[in-house]
């Protein structure tokens, strides 16, 4: 007969049924050597032994059953996140009317890019669109409103598209519906086109985020060229309300400082950039600013420290007027009433004609005429100061 020692071949799960039973497997190891003992104890603890080896196998199938699913689920919701996020396109509400909106939109699918999307890596977007009245890219819009389109004929694998591998057309829609007088809904959508498999691809919004920013931006440098005009016409009449007040106190002419002069002609210089020297220097009619200069020194005795000084002041004013105006090129520009090249001309300027910048935006500047006209020109037809 063979002695066995429970407590060197007892496992974790027989113990503990030993412990169940009541069973002293200490006293047991020495009761293992009766044959009539043995037997049936070893029997019975198999049999325990059996079930609890399959409970802990169970429990850790379960365990592991519950951290496969866990770990799934943020898996399943991303795949149903990204199924979610391709043609859903954008709905934005403008607070601006929808005359404003329509030229902005207008200029934006005229610019020849789509931004949000590119054919190669070394692209920031794609280039070569062009506006269109419609594309057979998409159905027939039959919701109201307005629609504009931007279409790129023979786009190679435009990124940002689900499932895009081949050349096609790759197309934009605007659509424009007026909410009451001052707020319109804008709709972006994207998609691309196969020309051989006729295969819709669907944006993943991208496209829409980025060219809605480019509208945006539009807007903005529109609201904000609207708010200095304001500031600058109730500075023009706060300035001829203190004029009239001092014609009718019988002050001389002559007694009036140079400083508010510069204001009367150029309002917006003092709020767009800062005092001194260049807020009055584009006011004098004839002289630069120099000559502002020069005339401030000469009504004291000048000495080799002054003169220095003098020279340096009138450097450093020169290199603020390169920074801060510019000269029309030839053979001139118009003067626009909004950064899009459909917005109405206020003014056709000359070549040469000196203007003060008051608002940059990627690709327009707002200016200020000497005359105090307020407006937008295109950068490209701008050279900077000589």
């Amino acid at each position: 007969m063979v002695h066995l020692s429970v407590n060197a071949n007892m496992s974790g799960c027989a113990e503990a049924a030993f412990r169940a039973i009541g069973v002293d497997y200490q006293k047991l190891d020495q009761l293992m050597g009766k044959p009539f003992v043995a037997r049936p104890v070893l029997r019975r603890t198999e049999e325990l032994q059996v079930r609890f080896r399959w409970r802990c196998l169970s429990e850790l199938l379960l365990e592991a059953a519950l951290v496969l699913l866990l770990a799934a689920a943020p898996i399943l919701q991303a795949r149903d996140k990204d199924k979610l996020s391709y043609g859903e396109g954008l709905i934005v509400n403008v607070p601006f009317p929808e005359a404003t909106v329509e030229q902005v939109v207008q200029d934006v699918a005229q610019n020849g890019m789509i931004r949000g999307t590119k054919e190669y890596n070394k692209d920031e977007y794609v280039g070569g669109a062009h506006a269109a009245d419609s594309t057979r890219a998409f159905p027939p819009w039959t919701a109201g409103g307005k629609v504009f389109y931007k279409v790129r004929l023979q786009a190679l694998d435009p990124r940002n598209f689900k499932d895009s591998g081949d050349m096609g057309t790759l197309a934009v829609r605007y659509v424009l519906q007026p909410q009451g007088d001052k707020n319109t809904v804008l709709r972006i959508d994207a998609i691309f086109v196969e020309d051989f498999r006729k295969i819709v691809h669907a944006s993943n919004g991208s496209v829409e985020n980025s060219e809605y920013k480019d509208i945006h931006d539009h807007l903005d440098a529109i609201d904000v060229m609207k708010q200095q005009t304001v500031e600058a016409e109730n500075e023009r009449q706060e300035f001829l309300k203190k004029k009239q007040l001092q014609a009718a106190n019988g002050d001389a002419p002559a007694a009036t400082p140079v400083a508010p002069a510069s204001v009367a002609a150029a309002p917006v210089y003092s709020s767009s950039v800062a005092s001194g020297p260049i807020a009055s220097a584009p006011a004098v009619a004839n002289p630069p600013a120099t000559t502002v200069a020069a005339t401030t020194v000469a009504a004291e005795p000048t000495s080799p420290t002054e003169e220095t000084s003098g020279q340096t002041l009138e450097e450093h004013v020169k290199d603020l007027r390169r920074q801060v105006e510019r000269l029309v090129k030839s053979p001139g520009a118009p003067l626009k009433s909004a950064p899009f090249h459909t917005a109405s001309t206020l003014n056709p300027l000359q070549p040469g004609t000196e203007v003060l910048i008051l608002i940059s935006t990627p690709y327009w500047y707002g200016v200020e005429t000497r005359e105090g006209q307020h407006g937008w020109i295109s950068r490209d037809e701008l050279d900077p100061m000589p």
